[in-house]
């Protein structure tokens, strides 16, 4: 993809990802997710979700699988309206932006 992916996308793709499951879901499942949207590596997003974890936006627990411990991340409240926030922001900008490119007016 030729545009820059800023932080707050990262974080609203990542929130959406996450919030697709009810119990939460797994960092690999999250890659995939994300992946299916943008390019973007593990090393990019675990930093995203210990940061959104420290923000009180996702909490983090272990479930056995496999006779090993995986690391499920499931979307808090706050986590729910921040989500809400950056889906509100992303209608407005992305309405403006599809005008601009197909000659319509921008109010």
């Amino acid at each position: 993809m030729v545009f820059n992916t800023g932080a707050a996308l990262l974080d609203a793709i990542v929130l959406a990802a996450v919030s697709k499951e009810e119990e939460g879901t797994y960092g690999y499942r999250i890659t995939q997710d994300v992946r299916a949207a943008l390019e973007v590596s593990e090393s990019t997003l675990y930093p995203v979700l210990r940061r959104l974890q420290k923000d009180g936006c996702l909490e983090v627990y272990d479930r056995e699988f496999g006779g090993r411990n995986r690391r499920y991340y499931r979307i808090t409240e706050k986590g729910r309206v921040q989500l809400n926030l950056y889906m509100a922001e992303w209608q407005e900008y992305s309405t403006k932006i599809t005008k601009i490119f197909t000659g319509g007016k921008v109010e």
